[in-house]
């Protein structure tokens, strides 16, 4: 096999790529002369290492047969594994058919659904690709429909009943009746566009998820139990220490090695931990073994955390979560803030998984679940926000975007910078269901703080599902606990 360029390796040109940040530097188009699967004989594969501005490095792969004329594409992704898995869920509902021109990134380990016809296309089915909504389920019907011929010699039944399936799948580009559009990536590297960035997308739900086991195999990780540290080993590591070193010491360090600056700035000011300890862990990227380290402290104003950070020898990732403690709190609570000096922007600002956050004079408003759980200030808060609204919809800023797309988006960029400037005042709203997240006041009674408002209420009955607290019993707790009480 001949090629016309030298044949480099993917990550490093990604990354050489890549190597001015956010500029864009040329990247050869390496052409290779590969093997036709069609008709066997030599054909050329283009390879082009680029990036997507504010999403991803990818691999553009085109393959082309002088002979045959066979041609396909291929998308493979030449960055980092993303921390945790991505499933994004697109309601396409009847007659909208702009919402089939909704262009999709799939990765080579990303399943698609269609639960409304049971219909499910496996990683290995479709192979990493850049298509729209249309695209996706034209492509499945194409290569469901290549082999019918054969089919129908071999086992009439089944190819009677594949026909039957094929005119649901084409009646579904119609419009007819709505579907649910479903991508789920254990790898966290495909995306479907919201063209209401940076607002939010009432079809478009994306939700994020701690990879299995499982998961991990398949994605080429952990594909044997790797050596990790033995209980005993771990326990012996920060328990045999006095309190003192076990208490502010080690806690300290812990939580640097999980690069929480931020939570030890944040938090360590209000209590010393008492008490650091360990458990063991599995790394959220690899998945090889690790530890993590936690505390429980208390906060005034608010209630006890635990905050635990971990971090891997293997691959290097460090991760740092703050989850609160104690019993699960029977109202919801809702934080407003009015944001009008620079003293506001200061404010600690605990935010937890199910907290969701809405800044109306930017007409933002992020769900449940997105960005998890975190240890910021008000300014930060809303700097990650932003962060990950360009890195989930980076096709709205890259160069083939429409103008008023870009326009939209220096708009709002605009508007932030006046927000985060306090060129005026805006407002802070966070909602927590389960009344764990925290904004901290700036005065010594947060009775005097006259800008920040709490307010608790009674969560409904959707909230309580979706939490999972209407099938929650806890009778048989409450036994026990009264009687260890009472004996």
């Amino acid at each position: 096999m001949e090629s016309e360029g030298p044949v480099v390796d993917i990550r490093a040109a990604a990354e050489a790529a890549t190597a001015e940040g956010d500029e864009f530097t040329a990247t050869p188009l390496h052409e290779i002369e590969s093997l036709c699967m069609r008709c066997g004989e030599n054909g050329m594969t283009r390879i082009l290492l680029t990036r997507i501005p504010h999403f991803r490095e990818v691999v553009l792969m085109a393959f082309e047969c002088p002979h045959c004329n066979e041609r396909n594409n291929e998308v493979q992704f030449a960055g980092q594994l993303q921390p945790k898995g991505c499933c994004y869920k697109l309601h396409v509902p009847s007659g909208q058919t702009e919402i089939l021109n909704r262009q999709v990134v799939k990765s080579e380990s990303a399943t698609i659904k269609i639960p409304e016809l049971n219909f499910e296309i496996p990683p290995e089915a479709q192979r990493g690709s850049l298509s729209t909504v249309e695209g996706v389920i034209t492509r499945a019907h194409a290569e469901l429909q290549a082999l019918q011929d054969e089919r129908k010699k071999i086992d009439p039944e089944k190819a009677e009943a594949i026909d039957q399936f094929l005119s649901k799948l084409k009646s579904l580009l119609s419009l007819n009746q709505s579907f649910t559009f479903i991508l789920d990536d254990p790898s966290g590297n495909s995306f479907i566009e919201n063209p209401n960035a940076p607002s939010t997308d009432p079809l478009l739900s994306i939700s994020f998820y701690t990879r299995t086991p499982a998961q991990q195999s398949a994605l080429g990780f952990l594909s044997e139990e790797p050596a990790g540290p033995t209980d005993n080993n771990i326990n012996s590591d920060l328990s045999g220490g006095a309190h003192g070193s076990v208490g502010a010491v080690a806690g300290r360090r812990a939580i640097a090695e999980g690069n929480t600056d931020e939570v030890a700035a944040a938090l360590c000011r209000y209590s010393a931990p008492e008490e650091v300890d360990t458990l063991p862990s599995t790394c959220g990227a690899c998945g090889a073994a690790c530890v993590t380290r936690f505390f429980a402290t208390k906060i005034p104003y608010f209630r006890e955390v635990i905050v635990m950070a971990s971090s891997c020898d293997i691959c290097g990732y460090r991760n740092s979560e703050l989850k609160a403690g104690g019993e699960i709190p029977k109202k919801g609570k809702k934080t407003t803030l009015k944001v009008k000096n620079i003293q506001d922007l200061s404010r600690d600002v605990i935010k937890s998984d199910s907290a969701s956050v809405e800044v109306p004079e930017l007409d933002l408003e992020l769900s449940s679940g997105t960005l998890g759980g975190m240890v910021t200030t008000v300014e930060g808060l809303i700097t990650k926000i932003c962060e990950g609204l360009e890195r989930v919809n980076g096709f709205n800023l890259g160069d083939s975007t429409l103008d008023w797309k870009k326009k939209k988006w220096d708009d709002f960029q605009l508007r932030l910078s006046k927000l985060l400037g306090l060129e005026e005042e805006w407002t802070l709203i966070m909602d927590d269901a389960l009344a764990a997240s925290f904004i901290s006041p700036i005065t010594d009674s947060i009775q005097d703080d006259t800008q920040l408002i709490i307010e608790e209420y009674e969560r409904s009955w959707e909230q309580n599902e979706e939490l999972g607290l209407n099938q929650m019993d806890t009778s048989s707790a409450d036994v026990a606990y009264d009687n260890n009480n009472n004996s």
